[in-house]
């Protein structure tokens, strides 16, 4: 025992402060039951609030501003470019996530948890030690684990450690490179390079498959890969990473380009090939919880282990890693630990790549029925024939819409676009999936507005379309 530890007892205790984790404590407080939560960061929130999604999408804004600046010479109007004041930029980042951290505290203490800063490892089923800031061992009737994911990095025999970045170390924004390399053709690093070719680094992406972005619809796709195009130095796909080096103050990397070995000088290096859930020193083996092939924790509906006293969210459990999939497990979670009836039952869960343009769908992709053998229709509408879209010089999106052909459902649903959030597409997504064409072909959106685009699509599936082919 660790000297100074105090012994507690709660009925729930919850391990991980990001948006399954603190959502999951406070949910559960307010159904009345006793609550600790346990977070190793010295900052609640998680991953999403301190190295992921916060911090990312507001680089995002300033590189949306920069690219913004540029697109307005189209008008007639030119800006002379400000000099980058990195130091700034960065203090402002990290402004943001202090403002956000401070807020999930102040949630905290207005529910009058129980917390803990330090590392939580489970010594039995019923028993919890938390090492680090607060000392402690607690003593529960049932856990949470949501200590969420982390980014996997190559072998340091490929690639060593000093040589590259994570996609938190480049959110720090320690340095613009000159050039830079981003190793992973996925949403993350894709839309890291964007910030970073906006603030000016030279950047080339390499992917080992045969393109970026994999399991996004193609017609989504298309547009954003082409912008990205003339953003990029390079993106290369089919590509093997063969290995990296210090060359000087540079970094020569290798790689397999067209069956051709060939070798680049780059600045730093960007390591975006997917995320991994964090489950090493959590104790796991003195409990019965198991886990799955590729080491997610095994859950049920209730998001119940093997291990009947313990729960596990978010990241921890597998796909989609996405932050907004987590909180709504913790409120199901929540209310099953009250003694409510609940299980996960979402139809539905809306993804958004933030670049620009931007990308959001959810519910099937085409590929997905098409796997699945459904009978459907696809209806687009091309927002080169949408008011807004030309009145921004900004005609490159498409609204993509899948119809179930008997019941007219909408079962798919996806745009791409710049300006408005095409995320902002999903409130016509009502009652989880259920809506028909004819709901939506009638629904009353304001003019001018990207959101007219749903409509029309939808129409084209009555067979009313007014602006576009039947």
């Amino acid at each position: 025992m660790v000297v100074g530890e105090l012994t507690q007892e709660v009925d729930l205790v919850v391990i991980g402060g990001g948006p399954g984790g603190y959502v999951a404590a406070l949910a559960a407080a307010d159904n009345g039951i006793s609550t600790a939560l346990v977070e190793e960061a010295k900052i609640p929130g998680g991953v999403c609030l301190r190295e992921g999604c916060i911090p990312s999408k507001a680089l995002l804004h300033v590189a949306k501003v920069i690219e913004e600046a540029k697109h307005a010479e189209n008008f007639g109007i030119t800006y002379t470019r400000s000099n980058l004041d990195v130091e700034k930029l960065r203090n402002w980042k990290n402004g943001v996530i202090r403002k956000l951290g401070m807020g999930v505290q102040s949630l905290i203490k207005a529910r009058k948890l129980e917390y803990f800063n330090g590392h939580a490892e489970f010594t039995d089923s019923n028993m919890l030690r938390i090492e680090g800031a607060d000392n402690a061992r607690i003593k529960f009737r049932h856990a949470v684990i949501a200590t969420g994911s982390s980014a996997k990095m190559l072998p340091e025999n490929l690639l060593p450690r000093e040589l590259c970045w994570s996609a938190a170390d480049a959110l720090e924004v320690s340095e613009i490179p000159k050039r830079l390399l981003i190793i992973g053709g996925g949403y993350i690093g894709l839309e890291i390079g964007q910030v970073y070719a906006a603030l000016g680094s030279e950047v080339t992406v390499i992917e080992a498959l045969a393109g970026v972005l994999t399991g996004l619809d193609p017609d989504l796709a298309k547009p954003l890969i082409a912008k990205l195009g003339k953003q990029m130095k390079a993106i290369h796909t089919s590509t093997q990473f063969k290995g990296a080096k210090k060359s000087g103050k540079e970094i020569a990397a290798t790689f397999v380009l067209q069956g051709k070995e060939t070798t680049e000088n780059f600045d730093k290096i960007l390591v975006s090939i997917g995320r991994r859930p964090r489950t090493d020193g959590l104790g796991l083996e003195n409990t019965r919880v198991s886990l799955t092939e590729r080491g997610f924790i095994q859950v049920d509906k209730q998001f119940r282990t093997t291990d009947k006293k313990i729960y596990a969210i978010g990241d921890v459990v597998g796909d989609p890693m996405l932050a907004h999939k987590a909180s709504r497990e913790a409120k199901v979670v929540a209310n099953v630990i009250a003694g409510k009836p609940d299980e996960w039952d979402n139809v539905t869960i809306p993804a958004v790549v933030y670049t620009d343009p931007e990308v959001a769908w959810c519910g099937h992709t085409e590929a997905e029925a098409k796997a699945k053998g459904l009978d459907f229709s696809v209806k687009k509408f091309p927002w080169v024939g949408n008011g807004r879209a030309v009145s921004m010089s900004r005609t490159e999106g498409i609204t993509k819409l899948l119809f179930d052909n008997k019941t007219q459902r909408l079962i798919g649903m996806g745009m791409v676009g710049a300006r408005r959030r095409p995320a902002d597409g999903r409130r016509s997504w009502h009652g989880n999936g259920r809506m028909v064409a004819a709901d939506l072909a009638l629904s009353i959106h304001p003019h001018p507005s990207l959101s007219e685009t749903i409509m029309e699509a939808s129409e084209s599936m009555t067979g009313k379309a007014i602006h576009g082919a039947h």
